[in-house]
């Protein structure tokens, strides 16, 4: 087996370090190795400094032959043969649109830090306007020269320098970023002075006829941007110096802000990186024949070679044959491709627990030393991978690691029905070396994983693993390969082959990482497919090792819905607040009818007892009412923290179960509920829209907003049936819940008494709660029709059980408020009334709900 033969060569390492940009604009020197990229153009490109020689970097020749006989002659090194793709000769890069973005944050936090400190800045305004005052009228004139002279001189003496320089290019990005910002800049500008918020244009222009974004600013930092003069320290230096006598003066001469002055700053940055995003930015990616120079200067003489296919992480990789027969495997890190996917890995960063949690960024020496020290550490354990035998940078802008080329193919190349138990048992075998030198390999993956000719296996993809790493990471590894191997041959399989090899007890640890998000991507995507795959590893495990007991492990700080919850949360306090500050609530509480207040608090309290009967009548078991009335107020506590659908369906489906009745049925019994309301619901709707569109007309023809109404959710279903994706999002949401449903229903038809109750509690809840709203209505002195209040709480009610608030917050309101006052009411007293019924039916009960949430758990009733 290729991985028995080890200690055949002696890796040779180079020291590799990082040197500054400004040093290296003359190029490297490979001139140890000549190449020819097999293309119709020249592949090599200037950097960002001047231009780099990566010794491939002459045009395409007419013939291979031709131009391996003139660089054989020119150079007195043999001709090496690079079989690649032409390399792009502009690329976008990952990171100035991350800039760009980061530069559009910046700005909007600068803005609203500026209208939430409105006081602050102008403080700061008018402490500036009076230092600037004081500065000498020699001293301001020679300033207001020198500025309007070096502001423009130092692009310009730039431009000429990169002309001489044969970098035309970049200037004329430079120019392109710059009238761009001159557009943008007065488009703004425009914006601000015809249509702005007149706060923003105050802190802005200062109530004087100046320009909220200084065009001629704007442009120049734009063109700087574009033309990358930060890494020019010297240019960078005199650029910054007129760009500071620039801004004294503008703030001497009252002709900018502060805010202006920032504002001009950061709208000028985006510019600038959004031109280098969208017209791309020279390739400085070194090109084969620097890869192949890099090879020679560590002793290792390349005959030919051939671009391969990109590994997993995306990184070039290059089969090559040394002169000596020998055969490699060369990955290249190009330090551009660092930033790739870093959003992804951000948007993990924040949501995973540190320990899980990998590095956004890394340098290119990081990654390149991870990789290695993985790679020499995993030989070290003795696990079958590939042998590292040499790295080294190229150039700059990349660098190289040269493994020892393995015949293998990928194990997800391999049919499901080629897996037979021993290749699993060795898969495990190898896995089992890793975690006992503490190594977390962190993606095995069937493209990480690779079957010899011999049947061995072999670990690829050393970059993503882990050194001395926790237990943690060792677990979740065990639970990676688990879920993988189980999505291939099943997971009783999967199983039983890892338990051949591993502890059992570390089976048992995998148990509770057994979690989609502790998965790789790809295989979180086959896992969503297959709901079940997850509870049968689990079950499968839990039957081997019945006996032991494994903490729960919470990989997650947050789950983007409580992100969701709490944005929307946000959004809708907001909305409660600005309702409030619109309506004086000492005149409407002194003026308000409280009789009707009473009458609704009472509808409020029945509610609870409809709800309580309307569950008792679809459970075919007999349940008490008290206890019953008692878990709908502790609903009530528990949509504090969970939206109005799912706290109900949570409480009584545990209630129930308390109550003795198996888990299945208690789901069926509560979707039976929810079903039936669910219908009365959309019943009562149309029902009482019906007659509100007929009540102010002499005929019986529907009203013009019901048919549309009507038409409008025809549409819509006909839409969710039509397309295959909604129609199997909503079908996999909606079956779980109601897929007991029609059996447990015919179960309560055998009972008219139960039928009786359960339809008499689901109306009467309806009924309550209009007629709470109603005398909400009327305390605050309104006059609504009974089916019109009637039609807006039904409407209401739906929207805030779709919103993903607590209890609807927000969502309600809002629709409520909408309705009652597209009935006809004013807006003061839809609102009052809204605020009053919201007190009644949420935030009022939340004290007894709490009270009943705790005396049932102390009774083991919940």
């Amino acid at each position: 087996m290729p991985c028995d033969q080890r200690g055949a060569y002696r890796p040779a390492v180079t020291d590799i370090r990082e040197r500054d940009e400004a040093d290296e604009a003359g190029g490297s020197d490979d001139s140890a190795a000549r190449s020819v990229t097999l293309s119709d153009s020249p592949v090599g490109e200037a950097d960002d400094d001047g231009p780099q020689d990566f010794g491939a970097a002459a045009p395409a020749p007419a013939t291979a032959q031709e131009n391996g006989r003139a660089s054989a002659e020119g150079s007195g090194e043999p001709f090496v043969l690079v079989v690649e793709p032409l390399l792009p000769q502009r690329i976008r890069r990952t990171s100035d649109a991350l800039r760009f973005l980061a530069t559009l944050l910046s700005l909007g936090a600068v803005i609203l830090l500026a209208l939430v400190a409105k006081q602050t800045l102008n403080g700061l305004e008018r402490d500036v306007a009076d230092g600037t005052s004081r500065a000498p009228d020699l001293l301001i004139g020679v300033a207001a020269f020198l500025a309007g002279t070096a502001v423009l001189a130092v692009p310009a003496a730039f431009a000429v320098e990169r002309v001489f320089h044969r970098d035309g290019l970049r200037v004329a990005e430079g120019l392109i970023a710059a009238i761009v910002g001159m557009l943008v800049s007065f488009v703004l500008g425009e914006w601000l002075a015809v249509a702005g918020p007149d706060d923003l244009r105050l802190l802005l222009t200062g109530n004087r006829d100046v320009e909220p974004i200084n065009t001629l600013l704007t442009s120049v930092v734009a063109y700087v941007t574009a033309v990358r003069l930060s890494r020019r320290p010297t240019w960078r230096g005199l650029m910054w110096a007129a760009i500071a006598l620039d801004v004294f003066a503008l703030f001497t001469g009252a002709e900018a802000t502060a805010l202006g002055v920032i504002v001009t700053y950061l709208v000028g940055l985006a510019v600038g990186f959004a031109t280098l995003y969208a017209v791309g930015s020279p390739n400085t990616r070194p090109p084969g024949g620097a890869v192949m120079g890099a090879l020679r200067r560590l002793g290792l003489v390349p005959a030919h070679a051939r671009r391969i296919a990109d590994d997993a992480q995306g990184s070039r990789r290059y089969g090559v044959m040394l002169t000596d027969g020998r055969r490699f495997d060369v990955t290249v890190l190009d330090r551009d491709r660092q930033v790739a996917g870093v959003l992804y890995r951000l948007w993990r960063r924040m949501r995973l627990n540190s320990e899980t949690r990998r590095r956004a960024i890394r340098s290119l020496r990081a990654e390149l030393e991870r990789e290695a020290l993985m790679a020499y550490a995993a030989q070290a354990a003795g696990v079958c991978t590939p042998r590292l035998v040499a790295t080294s940078e190229i150039g700059t802008e990349a660098a190289l690691l040269a493994y020892e080329h393995l015949e293998t193919r990928q194990l997800a190349d391999i049919p499901d029905d080629e897996l037979d138990d021993r290749l699993l048992v060795r898969i495990w075998r190898q896995v089992e070396l890793l975690q006992a030198q503490r190594l977390a390999h962190r993606r095995l993956t069937g493209d990480s994983i690779h079957i010899d000719a011999e049947g061995g296996v072999v670990l690829m993809d050393a970059r993503s693993g882990e050194i001395a790493a926790g237990d943690l990471l060792l677990r979740l590894d065990v639970a990676q390969l688990l879920t993988y191997l189980a999505l291939r041959v099943g997971p009783e399989r999967s199983v039983a082959c890892a338990a051949e090899v591993m502890p059992k007890r570390e089976l048992a640890g995998a148990l509770p990482l057994l979690q989609r998000i502790a998965l790789t991507r790809g295989t979180r995507a086959e896992v969503a497919k297959d709901k079940e795959l997850l509870p049968a590893l689990r079950e499968q495990i839990l039957s081997l090792t019945p006996r032991e007991h494994v903490e729960e492990v919470r990989l997650e700080r947050f789950q983007p819905r409580t992100l969701v919850t709490i944005i929307a949360s946000a959004f809708a306090a907001y909305f409660l607040l600005s309702q409030l500050s619109r309506v004086n609530l000492v005149e409407v509480v002194a003026s308000a009818r409280w009789g009707w207040g009473g009458v609704a608090l009472a509808a409020a309290g029945l509610s609870y007892i409809a709800a309580a009967l309307m569950l008792r009548g679809f459970v075919p078991e007999k349940l008490p009412l008290g206890r019953t009335v008692l878990a709908q107020f502790a609903g009530s506590f528990v949509k504090l923290v969970a939206p109005a659908a799912v706290s109900g369906v949570a409480i009584n489906s545990r209630y129930l179960q308390k109550r003795g009745i198996a888990p299945g049925l208690a789901v069926a019994s509560v979707g039976a509920s929810q079903l039936v309301g669910l219908g009365s619901h959309v019943v009562l709707l149309l029902l009482f829209g019906y007659v509100t569109g007929t009540g102010a007309a002499p005929s019986m023809s529907p009203s013009r907003g019901l048919v549309i109404g009507l038409l409008s959710g025809a549409v819509v279903v006909l839409i969710v049936l039509a397309v295959p994706q909604l129609r199997r999002m909503i079908t996999t949401r909606v079956r779980p819940l109601f897929s007991g449903v029609i059996p447990r229903l015919l179960d309560v038809l055998q009972s008219p008494r139960k039928i009786i109750e359960g339809f008499a509690g689901t109306l009467l809840l309806t009924l309550a709660f209009v007629v709470c709203l109603d005398a909400c209505v009327r305390a605050f002195g309104g006059s609504l029709s009974f089916t019109a209040v009637a039609v807006v709480f039904l409407a209401g009610s739906a929207i805030g059980s779709a919103a993903p608030t607590p209890g609807g917050l927000g969502a309600v309101e809002a629709s409520l408020s909408l309705g009652l006052t597209l009935s006809g009411l004013p807006g003061t007293v839809a609102t009052s009334a809204v605020l009053l019924f919201r007190l009644l039916t949420f935030w009022l009960p939340v004290l007894p709900g709490w009270a009943s949430f705790t005396w049932l758990q102390r009774h083991d009733q919940l």
